[in-house]
């Protein structure tokens, strides 16, 4: 979850239908003759990387009982995590105005709360993988009770560091209310955990996470709602591509298929080339009518376009969840 280092555009885009290389190569059709060629995605995220990795690792000391708050960090730590999340957050919320410092503390909860719904997938009674962002899953080092215990800390730890460390100055409360509001909803029984329960469910599993982090973001920058459902629906779009070209990639470059459900095992390798494309212009046509804020819509131009090619190589790693 490797990519150029300036994404450059040009009239179409495309997923290869040979298995001969395991990267999805695109040429990328920008709707909007006013988007810039030279915005550089590498060196903006990773950036942002380093001040979110900060962020987190002063937000989760190791205190008692010492044990699972190193479960907890082991995950959220990972270096293996590219920040998709928080990253989505910071850039919403800069397109409308908003300052960063308003941002990184939803920013970090989102991570929080992607790397505890990790954690609980990869369970044995759940997903039973056995390694997670280039490391063995949280449950194979620390056992599966403190990996439980581990995921359930991360959550509600999440919203109080929205809460403690948003400044008020920056954000008024009512926009930190729908903010929490926003992510207990998508973690919820009629969010992620509806997903997990029916294991393949597009708007919830994996859209999710997508919709809340530039959902959260536009609040904290003041958009008004007419945009927040733009970003809403960019945001489920940009979500639901990433898992696609995921099943698209296993599926070109594994011999030995994973079992269960997967949107290639469902749709077919042919069908879901089809859909992310469709997927990727539903995702454009919301950020077209965001065109007013010139060059600030860029990274989340952009972050579909990373949806799609992971040749990005962020430092010195290639990302995982």
């Amino acid at each position: 979850m490797a990519f150029s280092t300036v994404i450059m555009s040009s009239p179409h885009a495309y997923i290869p239908k040979t298995a001969s290389s395991p990267t999805i190569r695109r040429r990328v059709r920008c709707s909007s003759a006013s988007v810039s060629t030279q915005f550089d995605l590498r060196t903006y995220w990773t950036a942002l990387i380093k001040e979110i990795d900060q962020k987190l690792d002063d937000a989760v000391p190791v205190l008692y009982p010492q044990r699972i708050y190193e479960a907890m960090r082991y995950s959220l730590l990972a270096k293996g995590a590219k920040r998709a999340p928080p990253v989505m957050c910071v850039a919403a919320c800069e397109l409308f105005g908003g300052d960063r410092a308003a941002a990184f503390p939803t920013a970090c909860a989102l991570e929080m709360v992607h790397a505890a719904s990790l954690v609980h997938d990869d369970l044995p009674c759940m997903d039973d993988s056995q390694s997670r962002r280039g490391q063995p899953s949280n449950h194979t080092v620390f056992g599966v009770d403190m990996a439980i215990l581990a995921g359930d800390a991360l959550f509600p730890l999440g919203f109080r560091h929205i809460v403690t460390n948003t400044p008020t100055n920056l954000v008024p409360e009512s926009r930190l209310l729908r903010v929490i509001t926003e992510i207990a909803r998508a973690v919820g029984s009629t969010g992620m955990a509806a997903g997990q329960f029916l294991d393949l469910d597009d708007e919830k599993k994996f859209g999710e996470m997508g919709r809340c982090s530039a959902v959260c973001g536009g609040l904290l920058g003041g958009a008004s709602d007419d945009e927040i459902q733009r970003l809403r629906k960019y945001g489920q779009a940009v979500g639901i591509l990433y898992q696609m070209v995921d099943d698209i990639l296993e599926a070109k470059t594994e011999t030995d298929k994973k079992k269960g459900k997967s949107y290639v095992s469902v749709y077919g390798v042919e069908k879901a080339m089809e859909v992310a494309e469709d997927l990727r212009a539903q995702a454009k046509k919301e950020l077209d009518g965001l065109e007013k804020y010139g060059d600030k819509v860029l990274p989340l131009y952009h972050f579909v376009d990373y949806a799609v090619d992971r040749g990005l190589v962020l430092g010195s790693n290639s990302f995982d969840n």
